[in-house]
Parts: C-alpha cells; sequence; structure tokens
C-alpha cells in the first residue's frame, strides 16, 4: 500500500472506457498534472500513466497494471492523488483548492462567517463548504468571482457573498 505524506486528489475515475481498462477521469482543477509519466497513487497503489486523452467529458487514462474493463471498473470512483511536493508549484495568483480548506471566510464589513470545511465539484463549478460561527449551519457557496471575489492564503482567509436566499 503506497502513503502519501501530504496527498492532494488530482482526479476521479468516473467509470471505466472500452474493454482494455481505459479509465474516464474527471480532472480536479485544471487537470496539468493528469499526464503522461505522472504516477498517482489510485486505490492505495502509485500507477504510471502511460497514456492519456483529453475529450469533451474529461480524459481518457491508460495506467499501468490495469488491463481490463474489470480492473478499470474496480477503481470507480477512487481518487488519483500525487504527494504535494510532486505538484508544479502554482503560478502568481493561483492556488489549490485543497488549500482552501481551512481558511476564515468573511464578509464585506470583514465580520467572520465561518471556517472552509470542504470542497466538491458540480458539473458547472467547484463549491466550497463553509461552517458558519454563528449556527454551525453549512453554507454552500459556488466558487466563483462573483461569491468568493478575494482569496488571501497568507491572511488565511478569503472574502465571500453568499448567494441570496
Amino acid at each position: 500500500m503506497d502513503e502519501l505524506s501530504d496527498p492532494v486528489a488530482i482526479g476521479v475515475v468516473v467509470a471505466p472506457h472500452g474493454v482494455r481498462g481505459t479509465l474516464r477521469v474527471r480532472a480536479l482543477g485544471a487537470g496539468k498534472h493528469l499526464r503522461k509519466g505522472t504516477e498517482p497513487v489510485v486505490a492505495g497503489v502509485r500507477r504510471r500513466i502511460s497514456a492519456v486523452r483529453q475529450t469533451p467529458k474529461g480524459f481518457l487514462l491508460d495506467l499501468e497494471g490495469i488491463q481490463n474493463r474489470h480492473d478499470a471498473k474496480s477503481l470507480r470512483d477512487r481518487e488519483l492523488s500525487l504527494d504535494r511536493d510532486e505538484l508544479d508549484a502554482p503560478e502568481a495568483g493561483e492556488f489549490y483548492v485543497a488549500d482552501l480548506v481551512g481558511l476564515t471566510a468573511v464578509d464585506d464589513a470583514g465580520e467572520v462567517v465561518g471556517t472552509v470545511e470542504d470542497t466538491f465539484e458540480t458539473a458547472a463549478h467547484e463549491v466550497l463548504v463553509v461552517r458558519e460561527t454563528r449556527d454551525r449551519q453549512e453554507l454552500y457557496l459556488p466558487f466563483t468571482l462573483e461569491h468568493v471575489p478575494e482569496v488571501d492564503l497568507g491572511a488565511g482567509r478569503i472574502l465571500i457573498r453568499p448567494p441570496e436566499g
């Protein structure tokens, strides 16, 4: 079993594709780490990506050791992860969505609304789960410029503008 000291998910297996073990993968982020030669850990095993093709619905990946549809099907819903130190450094003004977890969410008045507890991806965009300080309710916030106009990793906070209602 391959263990990562600081794992970051780079994709999720959506389904098998064809009969030769190809995987349909949804990238988490831009997908720049889903490239030939990368060795993500999937289902506890480090496997080299031997081929990758981008499609309108995501990526098609061939992983070493996955040779048929049955093998591929067993990986459905599994994350592909790399250790943080294996990732390319983010460009100026960029960050990994996983780095938002734990940040303090504040409103336009500077009042603390809560803490980012989790993120998940929908077909439309990433969603932040903010645990409100006041009543401990979960607030689901689309991760868009309209609703999260500012991210300050150095200060450990994000500015949020929740949707009405």
